[in-house]
């Protein structure tokens, strides 16, 4: 038995009575007990994380449940009611006799209409607890882990919270929970996906599971094969080819939303995004599954190929469908194409081929300006709630209808020059006629319906401005070949009041500083208790060990072909052996096919 949870700023004074090999962590509204030893993972950094999905869960609860009755404010900790929240009036037609509006209230049971929420993977339950703690309109929280000591530690942090009436501490592999729950009618209308790593194993089980209409959220952590640096990974993953471009982190966001809608359009459903982030080391996508047999033909159309040139770094996108006007509905077929020829007609060289990715908008404006309201009217509710302004704000002033983007250092080292400020660039993108944005994603990227022409133009006029070496391009470099072309647009670089965005001007933080060295990804929590090398340690470990391995006095002759093929003789056996060896430590293994301590 556990003493109740202390009272704020109180924390300190009750250490003495807890395990020796517990700390108290507190986060929101929430404090939990957590092992000293790395059996559950655990990481701080993905504070921003769980504020956001508490934030966006919030809104999306509104948006259920106000037209199931529950007309009445949202009473949550910290936010202010003189305004927004006032309950409404009865509607037309209700009569003197309509029930006095519902208040839905953060750490209540919502009984009628409230949503059932699932963490997949909950690890410690930290997540699940803060759900309960923060989020009004819940009407029960399971909180799902494969681990033993996982599932004892949720249990104890759920009695020491006291939200045993909300949450539900499960032990189950996590794709048998949801294809049980698809099999007994009984589909949660929030599933939260925060694997250590690669969620592609979860994703098939979690569009089948959700209710119509439920909210999807999903996290990434593996960017290596998301942002390009293992494409045939990211093929056998995700279904999509990823490109080591600049526009990597908006791309790794547009593959895991195509390959969510591929595998919800298997059983007939789609998906509509409401929110999609990338921060940090990780992506975050929320989006909400919906059925409908017509809507799932115009899945295709939806989806892209990338053509990006190796040489100068421009991209096209070729859509995979075609959805036409034909009388009172579509008709769909195959697109036409492809928009490139055989090399880049910029600089000549050629064109690597990605994707598909999901190339309709990332978020939904509305829903996104609905939170940003919701964090106005609380402003002391979340730790992170001035990068969570920060970030939305960027969001809701992208370019929708634009897929992927440049960089502005990008462009100009591709022709050798100093790079222009971004408002001198935005300016000049708008002088031409064109719309222009920023990106979220990245501190420099530049998002406009400008053609890749239209940027070589305004790039030849600066570097008119400001010339560079002409005599130290080589002729068959991208920079020669780009810069020995006249520009048929004169683009001018005064600054317009609107190439400024209004977050920018505010001063917004989009980008904060890392807090504390190391401020990343942490080592995956250790079986069986004990404290795991950090990502620190195992780096110097393994520094310079092929170097130390090829100095050995007699390295082993590597096996010939034919032993390869049928493993015959002393050295087709070892081979063998070793090949396997590689095979089970990179394979995914038992606790991380079923989630086991995955999480934040």
């Amino acid at each position: 038995a556990y003493p109740p949870p202390p009272p704020a700023g109180s924390t300190g004074t009750l250490r003495a009575e807890f395990p020796q090999d517990h700390t108290l962590i507190s986060e929101g509204q929430a404090t939990i007990l957590f092992p000293s030893a790395n059996e559950v993972f655990y990481n701080p950094v993905q504070g921003f994380n769980r504020d956001l999905t508490c934030a966006v869960l919030t809104e999306f609860a509104r948006l259920l449940l106000q037209p199931k009755g529950i007309r009445g404010k949202f009473v949550i900790p910290g936010e202010d009611h003189t305004d927004a929240g006032s309950p409404q009036p009865p509607e037309e037609g209700d009569g003197a006799s309509a029930a006095p509006p519902r208040v839905a209230k953060a750490g209540e049971v919502c009984e009628v209409g409230g949503l059932r929420v699932l963490e997949a993977l909950a690890a410690s339950g930290l997540r699940s607890i803060r759900f309960a703690k923060e989020v009004p309109g819940l009407r029960a929280v399971v909180a799902n882990d494969c681990s033993a000591r996982a599932t004892d530690l949720i249990g104890r942090n759920v009695a020491f919270n006291g939200v045993g009436a909300l949450v539900t501490p499960s032990m189950a592999d996590a794709r048998m929970l949801m294809y049980q729950c698809k099999a007994d009618r009984e589909p949660f209308d929030v599933i939260d996906l925060d694997p250590y790593g690669s969620p592609a194993h979860f994703l098939d089980a979690a569009v089948q599971a959700v209710s119509e209409g439920g909210l999807l959220c999903v996290t990434c952590t593996d960017m290596g094969v998301l942002a390009g640096n293992n494409a045939e990974t990211s093929y056998s993953k995700y279904g999509a080819v990823s490109l080591k471009g600049k526009f990597c982190h908006e791309m790794a966001l547009r593959i895991i939303l195509h390959s969510l809608d591929r595998r919800a359009n298997c059983y007939q459903r789609f998906i509509v995004p409401l929110l999609a982030v990338s921060a940090d080391f990780y992506i975050r996508v929320f989006v909400r599954v919906f059925t409908g047999q017509a809507k799932v033909k115009a899945s295709a159309s939806k989806q892209a190929l990338v053509y990006h040139c190796v040489g100068c770094g421009t991209h096209h996108l070729q859509r995979m469908g075609k959805a036409t006007a034909h009388g009172n509905g579509f008709k769909y077929g195959a697109a036409t194409g492809p928009p490139v020829g055989p090399t880049c007609e910029f600089c000549q060289q050629r064109h690597q081929l990605g994707g598909p990715i999901w190339a309709e908008p990332l978020h939904d404006v509305p829903f996104v300006q609905r939170v940003l309201a919701a964090l106005e009217r609380s402003p002391q509710r979340f730790q992170t709630q001035e990068r969570m302004q920060g970030v939305l704000s960027g969001i809701a002033e992208e370019l929708s209808d634009v897929p992927l983007y440049y960089t502005l250092e990008g462009l100009s080292s591709t022709v050798h020059c100093n790079t222009p400020s971004l408002l001198q660039f935005s300016s000049a993108l708008l002088h031409a006629g064109y719309r222009v944005s920023l990106s979220h994603a990245c501190r420099t990227a530049v998002k406009t319906d400008a053609p890749p022409a239209v940027l070589w133009d305004i790039l030849r006029c600066w570097v008119r401005l400001h010339p560079v070496k002409r005599e130290r391009l080589t002729d068959t470099s991208p920079a020669a070949r780009i810069l020995a072309v006249e520009p048929t647009l004169q683009a001018s670089f005064a600054i317009r009041a609107d190439a400024n965005p209004s977050s920018r001007k505010r001063g917004l933080k989009r980008f904060p500083e890392n807090p504390e060295a190391f401020w990343g990804p942490k080592a995956r929590a250790k079986a069986g208790g004990g404290i795991s090398p950090s990502l620190q340690e195992k780096r110097k470990q393994l520094q310079n060990k092929r170097t130390q391995r090829s100095q050995g006095a007699d390295p082993e002759p590597s096996p010939c072909k034919r032993h390869k093929e049928v493993g015959g003789g002393a050295q087709g056996t070892s081979w063998g052996l070793r090949a396997k060896g590689r095979q089970n430590k990179g394979g995914l293994g038992r606790r991380g096919a079923q989630g086991g301590t995955e999480d934040k």
